[in-house]
């Protein structure tokens, strides 16, 4: 019998506790019941979120939270700066391309992460930008960017500031109020512990007069709409309520744990991941790594697919490869959800283990060794 561990960068592992909840009858969506349920979820989002502002709740995976905030917040008569260095930022563009928002494309190499000087740079030469939108935690890459210092300069230039934090919001540490971010985003099958199925977007007041400002060009995620319903604690269109019922268990368990304690745990279980690896063999691929995923470039001779087919297959252990040009050249092992530290420790066995079996040649228990280091030095 093997155990299936989920390692992907999403979805994450679920915990039992938020399976059962999500178990029980299904109920009617419009009702007291419900709406209380929503209102206990909202709040529990705004700590999540580190923030005093609406939390909204979107049936849609993280992507659809993303478009209706996009094209919310750009109305006609705007302009994008949009940071691209993997396959996520470079959807933002396209969103803003397939509504023919007006935008500039900002692209570094995968793997870096973008800096406020950078992004001061740009808005320099474009002028008549007046939104970034910007991935915290570039999930295809696992790099980081320094969205503390760019949200600090956006509030400088009198920019609007978009943060898709979809690997970034309940993994690392993201305050959204205390630095000034606008408008974030996330999706339920990351850090929140819950299955694909619900968006969330959390929007401060600059952004709702931006909002307020124009017609957005959509129905379905159009933001006038949700912040209407969330004044009732309700919803404009049918909620995945089931989904609902989970969130409140997840938020809830990550309320009791504490979120700075979130923060450490998984920034521990990235450490020992990335020194595990590097003991045999890895190498980590992003020049600013990121705690919620680690990307780690395969060691030459051992065939990806192979690798992550054998890891499963064999060992019950499901990784993710890289996507775009970086496919078949790095694996991804995601940090976020129901883990702890000898969930760490068990995929690097697995790794050590299927590098064995095809041949590759290291120290067997190295990366084990090296893992529990991490962990026993605190």
């Amino acid at each position: 019998m093997k155990k299936l561990r989920l390692f992907t960068p999403g979805p994450a592992m679920v915990p039992e506790d938020v399976l059962l909840a999500m178990a029980d009858p299904i109920d009617h969506h419009r009702t007291g019941q419900f709406r209380a349920l929503f209102k206990e979820v909202s709040e529990l989002l705004q700590y999540l979120f580190q923030t005093k502002h609406a939390c909204l709740t979107i049936t849609g995976s993280g992507t659809c939270a993303a478009e209706a905030a996009i094209v919310s917040c750009l109305p006609k008569g705007h302009k994008a700066l949009i940071c691209e260095a993997g396959k996520f930022g470079q959807r933002w563009g396209k969103i803003c391309d397939a509504f023919e928002i007006p935008n500039e494309k900002y692209s570094l190499d995968w793997g870096h992460g973008f800096k406020a000087d950078g992004v001061a740079k740009m808005l320099d030469e474009h002028s008549d930008i007046d939104t970034v939108i910007m991935t915290h935690s570039e999930t295809s890459t696992a790099a980081v960017s320094d969205v503390e210092a760019i949200a600090r300069l956006t509030r400088e230039r009198d920019v609007l500031f978009i943060v898709d934090g979809i690997t970034a919001v309940g993994a690392i540490p993201v305050k959204m109020d205390e630095w000034g971010i606008d408008v974030l985003i996330t999706g339920s099958q990351k850090a929140m512990m819950l299955p694909p199925g619900l968006g969330f977007v959390a929007v401060n007041d600059r952004a709702w007069a931006r909002i307020d400002s124009g017609t957005a060009r959509a129905f379905y995620g159009n933001l006038k709409a949700y912040r209407k319903s969330f004044a009732s604690d309700d919803t404009p269109y049918t909620p995945a309520n089931v989904m609902v019922k989970g969130a409140r268990v997840a938020l809830q368990r990550i309320r009791d744990e504490g979120i700075e304690n979130v923060w450490s745990r998984i920034a521990s279980i990235a450490r020992a991941t990335r020194e595990g690896a590097g003991a045999i063999g890895f190498k980590t691929f992003a020049t600013d790594p990121v705690d919620s995923v680690t990307a780690l470039v395969v060691p030459e001779g051992v065939d990806e697919p192979t690798l992550r087919k054998m890891m499963r297959s064999k060992h019950g252990m499901q990784i993710a490869g890289g996507q775009d040009h970086i496919k078949g050249k790095v694996i991804r092992i995601g940090h976020m959800g129901y883990l702890d530290r000898f969930d760490a420790i068990a995929a690097i066995s697995a790794l050590e283990l299927t590098l064995h079996e095809m041949g590759h040649q290291f120290e067997l228990g190295a990366g084990v060794a090296a893992a529990q280091r991490v962990f026993a030095e605190g």
